[in-house]
């Protein structure tokens, strides 16, 4: 008997843990040409349909991860990464969201995810991402 009260014990901490977690994220890139900032129109229509998409989605809090590639120098990426975090940043201001539910981090050309020497992996790492979490109550 006491065996069976420890596993059921057990169970409910473990399924009570599970209840707490939080949904899982929603990451949105958005891509830039190479010396932009600018959010283009085929890319702001798609972060609608995703922001459109999703039930209660100005009742996340999102971070802004702004990017570059290596090519220009790293002060120059800085200021790059600034301005294509804050040019999405205006684009989620204009779609509702409040700017107390946007943290932004801007990594320049550092922190880079794909391969900087080749021509595609710096067309991907000239992106803004941007995270939406769910908020746990």
């Amino acid at each position: 008997m006491r065996f069976i009260y420890v596993i059921c014990l057990v169970a409910l901490v473990s399924h009570s843990h599970a209840q707490d977690q939080p949904e899982a994220y929603i990451l949105k890139s958005i891509y830039f040409g190479g010396g932009s900032y600018y959010v283009d129109e085929y890319q702001f229509e798609e972060l609608k349909l995703l922001v459109d998409s999703v039930e209660d989605i100005r009742d996340y809090t999102i971070t802004i991860h702004s990017h570059t590639d290596n090519i220009g120098g790293a002060a120059y990426n800085e200021w790059l990464s600034e301005m294509r975090g804050d040019a999405v940043i205006r684009k989620l201001l204009f779609l509702n969201f409040k700017s107390n539910q946007i943290e932004k981090r801007d990594f320049g050309q550092f922190n880079p995810v794909y391969d900087n020497e080749t021509w595609e992996g710096r067309r991907k790492n000239r992106r803004v991402d941007i995270i939406f979490w769910p908020v746990v109550m």
